[in-house]
């Protein structure tokens, strides 16, 4: 039997498993939409209670019904400002050269 015609060890045994730069890649990635999932949630809540209390309410002493108005459009402002960061940080997140790796001298 001539030892070409023989399949290599890695397509012998299924598909190729996955080298340890792919899997911090994946983790980098889960991380990054796990902290933005939190964010979402926590930062325009946090700022609608916030705001209506502290500012509307608080500081210009406006009617609840006003306040409550003006509050939801901080909410929706903060939504989307989450919304462009992580838009921008996923885009750039596999432009960057990775560590280690510069330019060759």
């Amino acid at each position: 039997m001539d030892a070409s015609n023989r399949p290599s060890s890695d397509e012998a045994y299924g598909p190729p498993s996955y080298s340890r730069g792919n899997e911090s890649s994946l983790v980098s990635a889960l991380k990054t939409l796990l902290f933005f999932t939190i964010l979402m949630v926590t930062l325009p809540i946090g700022l609608y209670f916030a705001s209506k209390s502290y500012v509307f309410e608080g500081s210009m002493k406006m009617s609840s019904s006003d306040s409550y108005f003006y509050a939801a459009i901080v909410a929706v402002l903060a939504v989307h400002v989450v919304l462009a960061l992580f838009v921008y940080v996923a885009w750039n997140e596999g432009t960057g050269t990775p560590k280690g790796k510069g330019k060759h001298d």
